[in-house]
């Protein structure tokens, strides 16, 4: 549910677009589902896939754009691991987080918590405390240089569990980034389900460690894997959610206990989870009462970024600028920052004149 009094009579046909960019460039915003290797620029995956010409990524831009155009999700998966086999190096990680904190700062994006998935690293022999040690180089340049704070989320696949979910775990939890908030699965979540016990263990390790869970469900399946999330993985957020409204009771749930749902709209009709941005469900979805924030994903895979999401919901779906402020305190209210820096931004967003 929106957190702020908001107008739904009025469109973006009202403002104007130009209007409508200058205020979500104004308008200081969190991302809360984010991946890091999602996130590579462009022109630095071009540089890796020229360095590493056998891994399979196209070095030129025309050949990169076709390469992500994704026929499903298990393609966006393939696609995405293949870019994550590019970075095979301490300072090509640092230097990831470097490119993505600039383009953040470029949004006016405040803080952003990465879902960061140490397997692809560490399946090639990179240590652990190496990895770490890459990230909070990254980490200190952002906030440093750009103003970005970040929070890195460790994640594991959901389909390669049983591979990869306790290395995810004893990273967290013995060599964990300076900036580490919190706990994660992503991947195919249909190819979950030979793994559940795995997965319901190392959650429940880093839930009574103290890390907050916040499990993708309800992306590529039903209801019933968001109640796995709830029930046994700990969830404290939701990433995706969007087939929940498939069950009035888990709506009631999620309402009645303010559980956010991270949503990513353009993310989720390039997977093909949704057949259209006009049929995605984001207003129903906040209709319906839920708590919900609007986030990116894996922006360059996509063609996106955090304000092209907003500028998407304002111009595609007719959220006005009232509504997109809401949304944004939304994400600040629904992260994992401490109470006074929340309490700084949502201050920051009050203080943005609606146009």
């Amino acid at each position: 549910m929106l957190e702020t009094e908001v107008i739904f009579a009025e469109t973006v046909s009202v403002y104007g677009m130009d209007t409508l960019e200058a205020f979500v460039s104004a308008l200081p915003k969190v991302e809360l589902h984010v991946h890091m290797v999602g996130s590579a620029p462009v022109e630095t995956v071009l540089r890796l896939a020229q360095r590493h010409p056998d891994r399979g990524v196209p070095a030129s831009a025309d050949g990169l754009r076709e390469f992500y155009a994704f026929r499903d999700f298990p393609h966006f998966i393939d696609v995405y691991q293949a870019v994550g086999r590019l970075i095979s190096e301490p300072e090509d990680l640092a230097d990831l987080v470097r490119g993505v904190a600039a383009n953040l700062a470029a949004q006016n994006v405040r803080y952003a918590e990465f879902q960061f998935g140490p397997y692809a690293f560490q399946r090639i022999g990179m240590p652990d405390a190496v990895i770490t040690e890459a990230l909070d180089t990254g980490t200190r340049y952002a906030l440093a240089e750009c103003g970005v704070r970040i929070g890195w989320i460790i994640e594991f696949p959901g389909q390669s569990a049983g591979d990869y979910a306790e290395d995810a775990l004893r990273l967290a939890l013995r060599n964990p980034p300076e900036a580490l908030v919190g706990f994660g699965i992503g991947g195919i979540e249909a190819g979950r389900a030979p793994h559940t016990a795995v997965i319901r263990s190392v959650f429940g390790a880093a839930a009574a460690a103290g890390l907050r869970c916040n499990p993708h469900a309800g992306e590529t399946t039903g209801p019933e894997t968001v109640w796995e999330a709830i029930s046994h993985l700990h969830a404290e957020r939701i990433g995706h959610g969007i087939r929940s409204l498939e069950d009035p009771s888990l709506v009631n749930y999620l309402v009645e206990r303010r559980l956010p749902v991270d949503v990513a709209p353009t993310s989720n009709v390039c997977t093909r989870c949704v057949p259209s941005i006009a049929e995605h469900p984001l207003r129903d979805m906040i209709e319906a009462g839920l708590f919900v924030t609007l986030n990116s994903d894996d922006p360059p895979m996509f063609g996106t970024s955090l304000s092209n999401e907003y500028l998407v919901a304002g111009r595609d779906l007719g959220f006005s600028p009232a509504e997109l402020a809401a949304l944004a305190a939304n994400g600040v209210r629904a992260s994992f920052l401490d109470e006074p820096a929340k309490e700084a931004l949502l201050a920051e967003i009050a203080a943005v004149p609606l146009p």
